[in-house]
């Protein structure tokens, strides 16, 4: 895509007459985006679909991106597959119904009960194969607690504090929270470290990250990622499925079942009350869409 790239450069600096910083913010930003697209397996804009795009962006949420530096990279995507279709190197532009100004829509889609059910079944429960344990541990942990797929990655033995039922996490800018574990998620955890982690590293210390490769290394975020995906898979999920989804899905499943706003604000590290009123316009939309479909006046 690199000769694409520079095709573009040349049209948005020369033709369109963009500023140096613009130019230079676009190139910027799709070279990351193509950095992405390699890492799963893509190398030509025509095999770029609309959910690999949603893939990146909430790739990049999922690494602290703010909603204006979303907003502008979503933009430059649009520019770039744009520019490909009226130049006819691409087929179609997969961009073309992506609205930016409200960037949460295109975030993953949540999970009902049932569904996350089918998500965590995907990977049984059985201490027979390792990598498998250790993956139902990992989504049971996730949805569990609400965490992003950086905590997910960074937990370290010294965060559970199982015994006591909780959980340590560190979030965005360092801060920690902590939150209340399930005791099927406790139950889950204490067999992982006791039966399943020995058998992949032997390092104990506290510092030491919870969960880990095959070869005792630390499971990154593309690796949870990825297992995610794997899940959604197996569970015959067809909607787009990401590690945010266990977040989403389990701040959404709090406030259906009367749980505080202000409580979910916590568990979820917001910082501000209002990134956490996302959830009560889903939930409406959930009414809504229940009366119109259910009621006979609707």
């Amino acid at each position: 895509m690199e000769r694409i790239l520079e095709i573009f450069r040349t049209y948005i600096a020369v033709e369109k007459g963009l500023s140096f910083n613009t130019v230079s913010s676009y190139i910027s930003d799709l070279k990351d985006f193509f950095a992405f697209l390699s890492g799963k397996g893509i190398s030509s804009p025509d095999d770029v679909s609309r959910d690999d795009i949603l893939d990146y962006l909430s790739s990049c949420k999922d690494k602290g991106m703010e909603s204006s530096t979303l907003a502008r990279r979503l933009v430059s995507i649009k520019v770039f597959f744009r520019f490909l279709f009226a130049e006819r190197l691409i087929k179609a532009d997969v961009t073309d119904i992506m609205d930016s100004p409200k960037l949460w829509r295109l975030l993953p889609d949540m999970l009902s009960f049932q569904e996350m059910e089918k998500l965590l079944n995907a990977f049984p429960a059985t201490l027979k194969d390792p990598l498998i344990f250790r993956n139902r541990t990992i989504l049971e942990t996730m949805y569990a607690c609400g965490l992003r797929v950086s905590e997910a990655a960074s937990l370290e033995l010294g965060f559970l504090k199982l015994d006591d039922e909780i959980i340590r996490v560190t979030g965005k800018g360092g801060k920690e929270r902590i939150i209340p574990m399930a005791k099927f998620t406790i139950s889950m955890m204490k067999k992982y470290i006791s039966e399943i982690r020995p058998k992949l590293s032997s390092d104990n210390d506290p510092s030491a990250k919870v969960f880990l490769s095959k070869t005792g290394k630390v499971l990154d975020r593309e690796r949870i990622w990825a297992i995610v995906k794997e899940a959604a898979k197996i569970a015959g999920i067809e909607k787009n499925i990401h590690p945010h989804t266990l977040r989403h899905s389990f701040a959404s499943h709090l406030l259906e079942n009367g749980a505080d706003l202000r409580i979910i604000q916590e568990l979820l590290g917001h910082a501000d009350i209002g990134t956490t009123q996302i959830y009560t316009h889903i939930d409406q939309n959930r009414l809504i869409s229940a009366h119109r479909r259910f009621h006979p006046r609707a």
